[in-house]
């Protein structure tokens, strides 16, 4: 975006009237922008009783100049990692306290994709606001979330909006006798310095209950700061592309609609605590140097599988992870040529691993890093290591998960499936297309952990009275030396609400 003049808007004397003055109003939840605006306007506009969903546009004349004001809904308020319940994973005490600890940023707007970011306002005073008013509440405090809310706004608008930008300082009646603006400035923080300063040190403080008194001066100097601004920017304006704002817009809707999804889950979550934990029991499965050991540690939120050296014996841990009890069994790597390459010790392990998992596992998690080309041999050998070993009902419950998701970078999986060609379609095939990705390298922080359980669990429902894989007789071997979990055997787990 570039900032432009034009005769009109720099006071050309041949102009027949004073030039219009466009302001877009920007501000946090309850900062008092839409009774700034109705300050501005001199009427009450604006509706001061409800939320702003949507931008409105007012005028008015003050001094015989046509004045614009845009009100804009408020700004989202950022969610502050330290508060992130999912930062602390439930792996370090089982993961029943952390659901618990979740709170609503009371600070933020309720989700709903029926309003509109606070940027859309621009469109609506073409060809730009020669004046951006950032409203602060005196009586809120101005921390470092805010001041992010701030800076992420002004960035969606685009580069150069800073210059001009200026704080307009509400409610500030509630200021104690003797304070003045600037003592308040320099006593709240560093992020209302910050933002001050990155405004060119431009504020205005506006006391919104004297807009009726005679004696209000508040517009007059408002406008007059305005004016000095347009003045040092040489009369220029800040230009809107509207294609810009639009698709910003439209991610922005896109991420809202995420979030919601997102809040529901674990609103459903919410519901399940103080009742039995819901059970998923997960069978680690692939070749060798697929990342299975990490990939279970990214679900149980820690490291609770040696990874980086190759599993020679099947190993059981169990963690509550997003409400669920979560059972994870590791095994040994399979040989990606053939089965019969596979020495019989590792293929007794798989079912042996599978054993572990009683009355039977909920799901055989293929894992197969998305940085490796799948053959036909390679998928051939993957089939038939897992109809030989577990049956032909073992198709229902196998699902493909990428690991080492990171590689992908902006790539969708989508796409990178598509680029896999068609032995890789064929294997998704052969899984009912159930498929996720993963990033493992940070056990504990991937939040698409939820999401694979969530798969998980439309999978196991989508089996019905096929809930999970029955134990076979010929896994239980007496040769169970090959085996441990280093833990005491677990009771069959048949009350579980998966079955």
């Amino acid at each position: 975006m570039a900032a432009v003049s034009s005769a009109s808007d720099t006071g050309d004397p041949r102009s027949r009237h004073p030039p219009e003055r466009r302001l877009l109003i920007l501000g946090g939840p309850q900062s008092g922008k839409t009774s700034t605006a109705n300050s501005v306007l001199g009427d009450e506009v604006f509706d001061i009783g409800t939320e702003t969903t949507h931008s409105n546009v007012g005028q008015t004349e003050i001094y015989g100049r046509r004045v614009t004001v845009v009100d804009t809904p408020p700004w989202a308020i950022p969610a502050d990692p330290e508060d992130n319940p999912e930062a602390d994973d439930e792996g370090e005490n089982d993961g029943g306290e952390s659901a618990a600890a979740e709170t609503d940023n009371p600070t933020r707007p309720p989700a709903s994709l029926d309003s509109e970011g606070p940027c859309m306002g621009a469109i609506l005073c073409p060809p730009g606001p020669h004046a951006i008013l950032l409203v602060v509440s005196i009586s809120q405090p101005f921390t470092d979330t805010e001041r992010r809310a701030a800076e992420e706004q002004l960035g969606a608008l685009g580069g150069g909006t800073w210059r001009y930008s200026m704080v307009v300082f509400t409610g500030v009646d509630k200021l104690p006798k003797g304070v003045f603006i600037e003592e308040h400035i320099a006593n709240t923080g560093e992020a209302l310095q910050w933002l001050v300063e990155r405004c060119g040190s431009r504020y205005h403080a506006f006391d919104n209950t004297r807009k009726d008194t005679e004696d209000n001066t508040q517009v007059p100097e408002l406008m007059e700061m305005v004016e000095e601004m347009i003045t040092d920017n040489q009369g220029w304006y800040f230009e809107v592309n509207e294609l810009i704002l639009l698709e910003e817009e439209q991610a922005r809707r896109a991420l809202e609609e995420e979030r919601m999804r997102m809040e529901e889950h674990a609103r459903q979550r919410e519901q399940m605590i103080g009742g039995p934990p819901r059970e998923l029991r997960l069978l680690l499965l692939g070749w060798k140097g697929v990342g299975k050991s990490s990939v279970g540690n990214t679900i149980l939120g820690r490291r609770y599988f040696e990874s980086g050296q190759e599993t020679e014996l099947c190993l059981r841990r169990q963690a509550l992870v997003s409400g669920r009890r979560i059972t994870i069994v590791d095994t040994p790597g399979w040989d990606w040529f053939s089965v019969r390459r596979t020495p019989k010790r590792i293929r007794q392990e798989s079912q042996r691993g599978a054993a572990l998992l009683r009355p039977g596992p909920h799901t055989l998690l293929l894992v197969l890093p998305v940085v490796s080309s799948l053959t036909a041999r390679k998928r051939r050998t993957l089939l038939a290591h897992i109809e030989t070993l577990f049956g032909d009902s073992a198709c229902l419950h196998t699902m493909v998960l990428f690991s080492c998701g990171d590689w992908l970078g902006r790539t969708p999986i989508e796409e990178h499936i598509l680029r896999g060609g068609r032995e890789l379609q064929r294997l998704l095939e052969f899984c009912g297309n159930y498929y996720h990705v993963l990033d493992s390298k940070i056990p504990g922080k991937d939040r698409s952990v939820s999401v694979l359980l969530d798969k998980m669990e439309e999978m196991i429902r989508e089996n019905g009275d096929k809930a999970f894989l029955p134990i076979q007789t010929e896994w239980l071997s007496e040769e169970s030396s090959y085996s441990s979990d280093n833990t005491e055997p677990e009771d069959d787990c048949r009350g579980c609400q998966l079955q």
